[in-house]
């Protein structure tokens, strides 16, 4: 959901200032511009004098003002927040069969699960990353594979055993896993 407003967001920006800044560049260009915008020719300002001072005096302008500055600040703040926010799953809840259930620390399945695919014939290194919601957990596994190891192989090795151990653990009825795998770097051999 946040990637969908973030992108959202975004696009909206962008959008909004390709259209502004392109109408300005075409009517700096000679471009008839319609009659009810605010940008006429390449000798017009934007804001006039007139158009700046027009509400100074009103009493209700600079509350108006300090308000919609502040909405956009804290709207600002929170989009950054939410940005920068880590996406890491805090706890699992794992079904008991009691109608109540249980929590298992997501950093917890996470070391286990690191630890099993680390121990893989052919893994080097493994990191695993819990996301989602802690009814219905993903795992994002970065393995770094041995050379001369077959990818296919230790992809079905890491999906029947270290995914199933954890999924099973937790009692879960599914675990789905993305899973990106790099070879790590070795010495050409000398063939003689």
């Amino acid at each position: 959901m946040l990637r969908i407003v973030n992108r959202v967001l975004l696009g909206l920006t962008g959008l909004v200032l390709v259209v502004a800044g392109g109408s300005v560049l075409a009517v700096g260009l000679g471009v008839k511009p319609p009659s009810w915008w605010v940008y006429h020719g390449p000798h017009d300002v934007l804001l006039s004098a007139a158009a700046r001072t027009r509400w100074r005096d009103e009493g209700w302008w600079w509350p108006a003002v300090i308000a919609v500055l502040a909405v956009v600040l804290l709207l600002a703040v929170w989009w950054l927040a939410a940005v920068l926010r880590r996406h890491r799953l805090g706890e699992v809840l794992v079904d008991t069969g009691d109608g109540e259930g249980a929590l298992l620390r997501g950093r917890a399945l996470e070391g286990a699960l690191t630890g099993e695919a680390g121990r893989l014939n052919g893994v080097e290194r493994a990191q695993v990353q819990l996301t989602g919601r802690r009814s219905t957990p993903e795992a994002r596994v970065r393995i770094l594979l041995q050379p001369h190891i077959d990818p296919g192989d230790a992809l079905h090795r890491l999906a029947a055993e270290a995914i199933a151990h954890a999924r099973d653990s937790a009692g879960l009825a599914a675990l789905p896993a993305e899973v990106r795998m790099h070879g790590a770097r070795h010495r050409a051999e000398r063939v003689s």
